[in-house]
């Protein structure tokens, strides 16, 4: 990271318990030596015992990374950076709606048979990351499921998760997969409107749907870390937290150039 880069997150970062007397003891490390390691790992998709000499040893790194995302504090993180971002662009930092999608991508020998399956719509053995976004593309929730679950199934507990953090939101949009009683569901149980956005039938070639390509932008977004090009990891939680550095990284570049 860049100094200005250091800035934003040093101050969207938590505060540590032990500076709050909440129990505890100062790292062993420095925190932008630790962030900038695991960034790395994202952004460049290498293996943890791989890491290079100039970042602390692999397996202080990689408690790290499992620490922040166990406590919570990585997603705190994310959260304020997205904020920052929402308030940047002159918006409430709390989203109101929402888009929902899924990605398909194929499966490491790392991840294990029992949490891989095969999309037969894409023709990918692997899993699928099932995303809700803000209007600017920001994440919201993130669920990673095998390839086989289909996107409606995956939906229930996604959105059922996006409501217990975020009380505002009361409309998304999705595509044509999660029609049917997905809808009526949301509506009784989380009073979330799911609103389908078809294609319609006589445009022929490439046509950008509303509010349904902010969120094909976010899934071209999680390409850029080549961590996240393949499924590597043995649990599906821990590509969620590759998710969120993936996003964080992105928004806090967006700060620093801003100068915000």
């Amino acid at each position: 990271m860049s100094d200005a880069e250091w800035q934003v997150v040093r101050d969207a970062m938590p505060v540590p318990a032990w500076l709050e007397g909440r129990g505890g003891q100062p790292e062993g490390y420095c925190h932008r030596q630790m962030h900038d390691a695991v960034r790395y790992l994202v952004d460049n998709g290498i293996k943890w015992r791989a890491m290079p000499g100039d970042f602390p040893a692999w397996d202080r790194v990689y408690a790290f990374q499992r620490r922040w995302g166990a406590t919570g504090r990585l997603g705190e993180l994310h959260d304020r950076l997205r904020g920052r971002v929402r308030e940047d662009a002159g918006r409430d930092p709390e989203p109101t709606a929402g888009i929902i999608d899924s990605q398909s991508v194929r499966a490491a020998a790392t991840v294990p048979a029992s949490s891989r399956g095969y999309d037969a719509g894409k023709k990918v053995p692997g899993r699928k990351r099932h995303i809700v976004v803000d209007c600017l593309g920001l994440l919201l929730a993130v669920m990673v499921t095998t390839a086989s679950v289909q996107d409606r199934d995956a939906a229930v507990p996604l959105l059922r998760r996006l409501h217990d953090r975020y009380k505002q939101i009361s409309l998304v949009w999705a595509d044509g997969g999660y029609a049917g009683a997905l809808i009526w569901w949301a509506k009784q149980k989380l009073q979330l409107t799911v609103q389908v956005v078809k294609r319609s039938d006589d445009v022929k070639g490439f046509v950008v749907l509303p509010r349904r390509w902010m969120v094909e932008r976010t899934l071209s977004w999680l390409f850029r870390s080549r961590r996240l090009v393949r499924d590597y990891e043995t649990l599906p939680v821990v590509h969620e937290q590759m998710v969120l550095w993936s996003m964080t990284m992105l928004m806090s570049r967006r700060l620093a150039r801003r100068g915000t």
